[in-house]
């Protein structure tokens, strides 16, 4: 029996081997197809997104820009995760190489800080179109659009790559079979036979720290938007202010709901399948990434009159 069949890992070079759903295995049979779909949505809706805002001349602007970001996020986190995933659940190819485990790892927790980066910065963008409307062209401009784009990228992808360095330099000498669909930091730290403390202090002090600072930051630029819309005598203002900004709200719920449930799902370990938790961290890299474009071409008149327009030239 080899080392791959028995679950040990007999030499540093070995591959890690991705476990998933081992207590429910009948959770891949019919999760394959609404996840393969929910793939599909994500990269066709994401990607009609983009040509929308590209082509569209007047959609050349800040908030736009700002949304094709985290539309180039949702998609590099759906290529990340989900076809390695479609790969166990229909080829059993559950084997994933050191250096590609902890780059996927990489790629997962940065980006979801970026994430959560952007949507701190669309709600700026939102409290100055609507508190300080006067000023909003001389604050958001397309030169600010570029540096947070820089804030973005530099501040997640510092802050979030000692994470697996640190899972990285730990000496793997037992079972290489990891628990989960997807390299998750702690799942993979684990299997090693060093002390992984300073693992987990470095992924709760800053990455939730991070995401904790965002969302503080995101609540207090909406609840400074409520006030001022609030104080607005215009029905027709009132709605409009509320038009614009829901799409937003209604973007970060998706994104910080199904991450709470992932959390509390996590506290509460014991009273839950171990394969719940995995089955929400797949989830969230996903269903966020799909629904995201199809709220904004929903709520926003301006990428549905863009894609009209397209579809009447031919696209």
């Amino acid at each position: 029996m080899t080392a791959h069949q028995n679950g040990n890992i007999s030499t540093e070079a070995s591959d890690f081997l991705l476990n998933c759903f081992a207590r429910s295995p009948s959770w891949q049979h019919w999760l394959s197809l609404p996840l393969s779909l929910l793939f599909l949505l994500a990269m066709g809706a994401n990607a009609a997104l983009l040509i929308t805002i590209r082509l569209e001349a007047s959609l050349h602007e800040p908030m736009y820009y700002l949304l094709s970001l985290l539309s180039l996020l949702d998609m590099v986190l759906c290529l990340t995760v989900i076809p390695k995933v479609l790969a166990i659940f229909w080829f059993d190819l559950r084997s994933i190489s050191f250096f590609a485990c902890f780059l996927q790892m990489f790629i997962m927790n940065s980006f979801l800080a970026m994430e959560s980066c952007t949507f701190m910065v669309m709600a700026y963008d939102r409290y100055v179109a609507i508190c300080l409307p006067l000023r909003y062209p001389s604050i958001i401009t397309d030169q600010f659009v570029v540096k947070a784009a820089i804030f973005i990228l530099a501040r997640n992808s510092l802050t979030i790559l000692p994470i697996p360095i640190l899972s990285g330099r730990l000496h793997y000498c037992g079972r290489n079979v990891i628990e989960n669909c997807i390299c998750a930091n702690m799942s993979v730290s684990r299997l090693s036979c060093s002390d992984i403390t300073i693992n987990r202090l470095y992924q709760f002090a800053f990455g939730w720290a991070l995401l904790g600072s965002d969302l503080i930051f995101i609540l207090l630029s909406y609840t400074l938007i409520l006030r001022a819309v609030l104080r607005l005598r215009s029905e027709g203002a009132v709605a409009k202010a509320l038009s614009t900004c829901g799409s937003h709200f209604i973007l970060i719920l998706f994104f910080s709901t199904i991450l709470l449930v992932f959390v509390l799902t996590h506290v509460a370990k014991k009273k839950v399948s171990p394969d719940v938790p995995v089955l929400l961290n797949v989830l969230h890299h996903v269903i966020p990434a799909a629904l995201n474009p199809i709220v904004y071409g929903v709520r926003t008149q301006e990428i549905k009159q863009g894609i009209q327009r397209l579809l009447k030239k031919g696209w």
